[in-house]
């Protein structure tokens, strides 16, 4: 029962630290395409905020999914 519960605790943990770098990765690219084109800061802005939304969400699954 112990082992169960410290092996869904380091699942979660890795779900939640692989999102945390994503959204870092995506936000990171999303500042360098805005200085390489800043006309299209918009377009670049609502799918980076997109991409973002995902990788929480699927940080958020394997936070509940694991344990």
């Amino acid at each position: 029962m112990f082992i169960a519960e410290i092996t869904g605790n380091i699942a979660s943990t890795g779900g939640l630290i692989a999102a945390a770098i994503a959204v870092g990765a995506i936000g990171t690219k999303a500042a360098e395409a805005v200085g390489r084109n800043p006309g299209a800061s918009g377009k670049i802005l609502v799918q980076s905020i997109l991409g973002m939304a995902l990788a929480e969400g699927l940080g958020l699954l394997a936070l509940f999914l694991a344990k």
